[in-house]
């Protein structure tokens, strides 16, 4: 199982650089062809800006709902307090050491991201390919 980070979904939606390779990538998700799991805080930040950029949410949500390989992960309070310790002990922002705790916590085999501060961790960054 993989780790889906937020700006995966980001470059695909907002067409950035990195759209063909997320597509590909989350429509394997899509099919079942890869098992993924992916944040609710993830969620809630891509609804936020697609929000912002006035985008559709609704069609977002219902790929989610509809992508056969991917779980979505609600953080407790109990995560989120953990992830604050540890964003310290690693170097990371809350929302990426949040990112990296759930990932140790489900066994992840690496966290699917655009985001280089992943790189060095016991979990290996991969970008979507």
């Amino acid at each position: 199982m993989k780790l889906i980070d937020t700006n995966v979904f980001l470059e695909l939606l907002l067409g950035k650089k990195g759209a063909a390779s997320s597509s590909a990538f989350l429509a394997r998700v899509s099919s079942g062809e890869e098992d993924a799991v992916v944040t609710h805080f993830s969620l809630h930040s891509v609804e936020a800006l697609l929000d912002r950029a006035k985008v559709g949410i609704a069609p977002f949500l219902r790929n989610v709902e509809q992508s056969a390989g991917l779980l979505v992960y609600d953080t407790s309070l109990s995560d989120e307090s953990a992830a604050s310790i540890l964003k310290d002990e690693v170097g990371l922002g809350f929302d990426d050491a949040l990112q990296y705790f759930v990932a140790r916590k489900l066994g992840a085999e690496e966290i699917v991201s655009f985001d280089r501060h992943f790189d060095g961790l016991d979990i290996p960054r991969a970008e979507p390919r």
